[in-house]
């Protein structure tokens, strides 16, 4: 029996990233969650100070009213339709969001740039916007080499010439990674470093998008979230990447997170906000629209969810989606957001239940399956300690690309808060990189765990975590960042540990579950025998 053995192959990471944040990584990871925690608790003294004037300024109303509300949006078990949206208004979003021609470096932290203890707020919106004024407090100067390769670069951009300036921002890349990234290289923070790389990155994704070369944009669509995930561009540009590429379900959420870290870090234009919601309204709906083996309810509530209610909602999707009642699958994983009513301001939005359909019974059966485990794995394994073969290796990578992450990606285009736990999505596709590796499949594992790598950067802004959470994440970062260096250790890589973790829970619970069927087998085959004798003996 032929068996498969992760080769040692390096994937494709360019040196300027390994070398000025590589090692890095997950001391930045550690003080991204210590400013995410500040910025997230101004937002939510601010919110709460709403909150509370709301409340007050609705002590004078009847409180019938406010009950009316609540049941009217109970009793609403309806189809939420998504408009259609015209591809014009999608290239006009793109046009004024994404194309933009920036010339200031958007700098993550604002800790580096303050001497004296101003409250620290989030420096993403410190960029140029073509309707606004640039609004800087002193910020890092950066190299004079790198300003002469990124002026010549942006020069070539403006005439059009996309390959010659994607060759130069190159340049500036491999200047950056040699120490030219500020003025003062020895003083510069991490951070800093990193946003300036950032900048290139997205530069770069720019110039392959105007040459219409989406997959060589991806990985740096992923990585300038991973230097600078505060930056909502970097999110909107990624989501971009995602449409082109024709992945409808990613790119919608990329454009949730950008809208969400748009608020987060203090804009106020209501109009990119408009825009933004937009562009995420049209990526679900193509989503919808593309998806052939299952469909879709979402239905808003404002109490707690009940198990009639469920049943309910279920009985509604039967004659709304009658084609797809093979398996209805209700997500009680995590709530879920629409662009239509996404309003981050408010405490909380306005949240849905989604329901999916499915026309296969075994798809909707799996979901459900993975969905209740609390370790994220998702082979089938008969023998859950051996190797899996080449065929069994091929098999997996294709129910996990083709069925399981797609639905999953769906799930979280309309979910903002993850985790790690199964169907986060993080996890999973770390554990598919995985499998992408044992058939040597490097470049498109190196795009799904720069893809995951971005997510995780991402999750610190996006959700409370714990210790226990922090100290996963940073060493799902550091060996996400030493798979892609190629660089291999004695240790198992976390997400293959998790993997294991979960087929050994699940084979327990296959043991329990064999034992009490035996049992009840037993005890009701000498309930029989007994009730046989007991027959046997009144007869006679």
């Amino acid at each position: 029996m032929a068996t498969l053995a992760n080769p040692p192959t390096i994937l494709e990471m360019p040196q300027e990233i390994k070398k000025n944040c590589g090692g890095k990584q997950v001391e930045i990871t550690v003080e991204r969650i210590k400013m995410t925690k500040s910025i997230k608790e101004k937002q939510n003294h601010d919110l709460e100070r709403v909150a509370f004037k709301r409340k007050a300024e609705g002590e004078d109303k009847p409180a019938g009213k406010k009950e009316a509300k609540i049941i009217e949006l109970d009793n609403q078990l309806i189809t939420m339709p998504l408009p259609h949206i015209p591809l014009k208004n999608i290239m006009d979003v793109e046009m004024k969001l994404v194309y933009v021609d920036e010339e200031s470096v958007s700098y993550e932290f604002a800790e580096s740039l303050m001497s004296t203890g101003i409250q620290p707020t989030c420096r993403a919106a410190e960029i140029v916007d073509p309707l606004s004024v640039p609004n800087f407090s002193f910020p890092p100067q950066i190299d004079k080499w790198l300003q002469v390769a990124l002026k010549d670069a942006s020069s070539c951009y403006r005439q059009k010439k996309y390959a010659v300036a994607a060759g130069q921002f190159r340049t500036a890349l491999e200047l950056c990674s040699k120490g030219a990234a500020l003025g003062r290289p020895f003083e510069a923070s991490a951070e800093d470093i990193a946003s300036v790389a950032s900048f290139i990155e997205t530069k770069l994704v720019t110039c392959y998008l105007r040459m219409r070369k989406p997959d060589l944009a991806l990985n740096h669509a992923h990585r300038s979230i991973v230097l600078n995930p505060a930056y909502f561009r970097n999110h909107l540009r990624q989501a971009t990447v995602f449409r082109c590429l024709e992945r409808y379900s990613e790119a919608a959420r990329s454009a949730m997170i950008a809208d969400y870290m748009f608020w987060l870090c203090g804009r106020s234009e209501q109009y990119i906000s408009k825009l933004i919601k937009l562009y995420w309204q049209a990526m679900i709906e193509e989503a919808i629209t593309r998806a052939e083996s299952f469909s879709v309810m979402y239905t808003p509530f404002a109490t707690k969810i009940r198990a009639d209610k469920i049943e309910k909602v279920k009985e509604v999707f039967s004659k709304t989606h009658p084609a797809y009642v093979d398996y209805i699958y209700t997500d009680l994983q995590g709530l879920h957001v629409l662009p239509q009513t996404a309003d981050w301001s408010s405490f909380p939005p306005q949240q849905y239940l989604l329901t999916l359909g499915f026309k296969n019974k075994e798809d909707g059966k799996f979901l459900e399956k993975i969905s209740s485990r609390k370790l994220p794995t998702f082979t089938e394994h008969k023998m859950p300690f051996g190797l899996l073969t080449r065929d069994d290796t091929v098999r997996h990578m294709e129910t996990m690309g083709k069925h399981i992450l797609p639905i999953l990606d769906f799930i979280r285009s309309t979910q903002l808060n993850g985790s790690f736990r199964a169907c986060s999505g993080v996890m999973e596709k770390l554990q598919y990189a995985s499998i992408l590796s044992r058939l040597r499949r490097v470049k498109e594992q190196s795009q799904v765990i720069n893809q995951a790598m971005a997510e995780l950067a991402t999750t610190p802004y996006l959700q409370d975590i714990s210790q226990q959470e922090v100290e996963l994440l940073q060493s799902l970062m550091a060996d996400a960042m030493d798979t892609l260096e190629g660089r291999r250790n004695d240790k198992e890589r976390v997400w293959n540990t998790v993997q294991k973790v979960g087929r050994i829970e699940d084979f327990l619970y296959q043991l329990e579950d064999s034992f009490l069927k035996t049992k009840k087998l037993r005890t009701a085959r000498r309930q029989k025998t007994k009730m046989k004798r007991l027959q046997t003996t009144q007869q006679s």
